[in-house]
């Protein structure tokens, strides 16, 4: 096997965020799902972006966010997603290259357009998320680099993305090319609302072995496993993947790989301003230990640190020297 050229390939939703603060009442007039996220069809996109206050427009996408971490603490990455020829499309092209990640896929011609992700930001920091997939629902297997995802040490997949038909097809893709050249696949569940749609396919993954590095949150394992006891979903998913990272907000997070478990506290704060991303931001964390070699303990440790510095602030990309940040936390 060839040195890879990437530590890194990413395939995810292309998405800009549109971001504003709000109260609890505008969640509750807009009737929206506090704290989740939902689709939303170009109509309801543009009701709810009329409802927003003052917002912040900043690159996001959840497999790209993670890459905007792990480029920040070094790692070589590459993205692939798809966004139309337009502003937003330039703007994310733009944002996903200036932090010195990897962006060759071609913007879609016509409509629809650049998809977009409207938060709303109450003040307990939760993010309220309504997403208008646009132009990322049509990525093609045509797009893929498949000599780009064979020189990468780990492809990562971000669930959301598997909801359309077209671009499901190309990870699949992805998946078969990874395997074929002896790189790892790493997925993350992404929402309870697409296991609720795709677990069946996502639970086939992990029976069949094509699954490396499994990503889930508390409430998305007891969606995949059937089992409400955290513990017990833990005991039913681990043994079918080699590495399997469970988040627990507050809580901290657990991991468990070949039989080893450990776990890690969340890392404190000295105000939770917005959660939205801290779920991508530890997944860079990990990855990025996971690739360098780290123990399974630090790994973790580094997630929580990413994920902490995410929440400290808006937005989803990194604004600290993440690091300076590991070097302070982790000595050395």
């Amino acid at each position: 096997m060839t040195d890879p050229r990437y530590d890194v390939i990413a395939i995810g939703n292309a998405i800009v965020d549109v971001m504003s603060a709000c109260q609890d009442e505008l969640i509750d007039e807009l009737g929206l799902n506090k704290g989740g996220m939902t689709l939303v069809d170009t109509d309801r996109a543009h009701d709810l972006y009329d409802a927003m206050g003052p917002a912040r427009e900043i690159s996001g996408g959840s497999a790209a966010n993670t890459l905007a971490g792990l480029s920040a603490l070094g790692s070589q990455c590459a993205f692939i997603g798809q966004v139309a020829d337009d502003q937003l499309g330039e703007v994310f092209a733009h944002d996903i290259r200036a932090v010195g990640i990897d962006f060759d896929t071609a913007p879609r011609a016509g409509d629809p357009p650049t998809a977009r992700c409207l938060i709303f930001v109450t003040p307990d920091a939760q993010r309220t998320m309504n997403t208008f997939l646009g132009a990322s629902q049509y990525l093609p297997a045509a797009a893929l680099d498949l000599d780009a995802i064979a020189s990468a040490s780990i492809l990562y997949l971000e669930g959301y993305l598997w909801d359309p038909e077209e671009p499901r097809a190309a990870m699949r893709k992805a998946i078969d090319a990874a395997r074929a050249a002896g790189r790892k696949v790493a997925f993350t569940l992404s929402d309870a609302f697409v296991i609720s749609r795709h677990g069946d396919d996502f639970r086939a993954l992990v029976e069949e072995g094509l699954i490396d590095i499994l990503f889930a949150n508390h409430v998305e394992l007891a969606a995949l496993t059937g089992e409400d006891d955290f513990d017990a979903g833990i005991a039913a998913l681990a043994p079918k993947v080699p590495v399997l990272v469970v988040t627990r907000s507050e809580e901290g997070a657990v991991a468990v790989a070949n039989g080893e478990r450990a776990e890690v506290a969340a890392e404190p704060v000295d105000e939770v301003v917005d959660t939205t991303g801290a779920g991508d931001l530890f997944a860079a964390g990990f990855l990025h230990g996971h690739v360098k070699g780290a123990d399974l303990a630090t790994c973790l440790r580094m997630g929580a640190i990413a994920a902490a510095e995410i929440i400290s602030h808006y937005g989803a990309r990194p604004e600290a020297d993440l690091k300076a940040l590991m070097a302070e936390k982790l000595g050395g």
